[in-house]
């Protein structure tokens, strides 16, 4: 059983998501404290946001939070204040008892409706490794120092963790044969899933087309951030991405918490980002350059064991999160309420900070020992991932909780 991470909810937390319950029948907004999960519309109807000005009336009764995160930073902070003046844990329960769930008794749903949904490469120590475990190539490529790169994913793709994970079918090279050397091409069940540990930014309010963003300015059009599992199928993606890119070695698919920790929580735990050489006249330059101080810890679970396989440094990224976005929209794109920008793997300079099993395992040219005596070159059918992430310390920082997803074997191509 998973742990319910109630430490991860305090009043410095605030998050917002999307639950049901018996008695809340219709998915509706929702924030948490410890393990109370308070429904945001009933206390509308209480009257608890009477003094939020332009604040709509059933905003928080909708089924996702677009709405709400498209609405003005302000609207949100001051929403934020009237929740933590009134969420702590002595007072809690004067609320009214018909607001709060047990979040044992609730279920969870995606928080937002996803319009788009692209996926980065921020992390030089990651794109340094791949390339050279993958082609042997020394360094990242000449275009990583100019601006972060990234693909467009599937939004039809991305899962709410706790959906299992099923093992894709597609085209890959099958190793070499013995007697011939030579390698030919399969269709049939990805031999090498791997995990992806990221960190998702959700965009609030909307960015019409032809608009643009500085990094300084992109702040304003994050609403918060979730875990993310970017599940891949590394044969399939290896023959597929010469000359255009990921496809459907990457929509096996992408799961993502249910808890957006807001970036008003995130505010305390700013640290200094890496330094880059770009000059002012880069239009990803940022004078003061700051990112979170967020550990992302990453295990593999086989039966009641969990192995950690890494733990992963936001703060080790090259390109931060704003400049991932300020890059996204600077060919003249818009944003939407609902979209996610993700960082791509976060991973460390070192062995354990890795955030996927081809760093970790050189490509699968050496095993990983899991805590049940197995080991791992790649994922096995009935693996289950766990990402945990928290802001700061464990005692006195802010957590996001889990995003967990279990892989499943392939069911066979059905004939037409």
């Amino acid at each position: 059983m998973s742990p319910d991470y109630a430490h991860h909810f305090s009043e410095r937390n605030i998050p917002f998501g999307i639950a049901s319950s018996a008695s809340h029948s219709q998915p509706q907004a929702v924030t948490r404290l410890g393990n109370d999960v308070i429904f945001l519309q009933d206390l509308f109807e209480a009257g608890l946001f009477s003094h939020v000005k332009d604040l709509p009336s059933g905003v928080f009764g909708n089924s996702t939070l677009n709405e709400y995160a498209a609405l003005s930073k302000n609207i949100h902070d001051n929403v934020r204040d009237v929740l933590k003046a009134n969420l702590k844990p002595e007072g809690v329960e004067s609320l009214p008892n018909a607001c709060r769930e047990d979040v044992h008794n609730v279920t969870m749903h995606m928080p937002v409706e996803v319009r788009d949904f692209t996926d980065f490469s921020c992390s030089l120590f990651h794109v340094e490794n791949a390339g050279r475990i993958i082609n042997g190539s020394k360094g990242a490529p000449p275009s990583f120092a100019h601006f972060p790169l990234g693909y467009q994913g599937r939004t039809a793709s991305i899962i709410l963790s706790g959906e299992e994970v099923e093992r894709p079918l597609g085209h890959f090279r099958a190793p070499a044969s013995a007697n011939t050397g030579n390698t030919s091409v399969t269709f049939g069940p990805s031999q090498r899933v791997d995990y992806e540990v990221e960190l998702a930014a959700v965009i609030g309010r909307p960015l019409l087309m032809r608009q643009r963003l500085r990094p300084a300015d992109a702040e304003e059009h994050i609403f918060g951030y979730i875990l993310m599992n970017d599940w891949s199928a590394r044969d399939i993606q290896a023959f597929e991405m010469p000359p255009l890119g990921p496809f459907n070695g990457k929509s096996l698919g992408t799961s993502v918490s249910p808890w957006i920790i807001t970036t008003e929580a995130l505010q305390v735990f700013q640290v200094s980002a890496p330094p880059q050489s770009i000059t002012s006249s880069s239009p990803l330059y940022e004078p003061s350059r700051t990112t979170y101080d967020i550990t992302l810890e990453v295990e593999i679970c086989t039966g009641d064991t969990a192995t950690k396989m890494g733990s992963c440094p936001v703060q080790s990224l090259f390109w931060t999160p704003r400049q991932m976005i300020s890059h996204s929209v600077s060919s003249g794109s818009a944003l939407r309420a609902g979209d996610l920008l993700a960082t791509g793997t976060i991973s460390g300079e070192s062995a354990g900070t890795y955030g996927c099993l081809l760093e970790a395992t050189e490509g699968g040219s050496a095993a990983a020992k899991l805590q049940d005596g197995s080991e791992r070159r790649f994922l096995q059918d009935g693996d289950t991932v766990r990402i945990v992430g928290v802001a700061g310390g464990a005692d006195s920082g802010v957590g996001f909780g889990e995003c967990v997803g279990k892989l499943v074997p392939s069911r066979p191509l059905q004939s037409s």
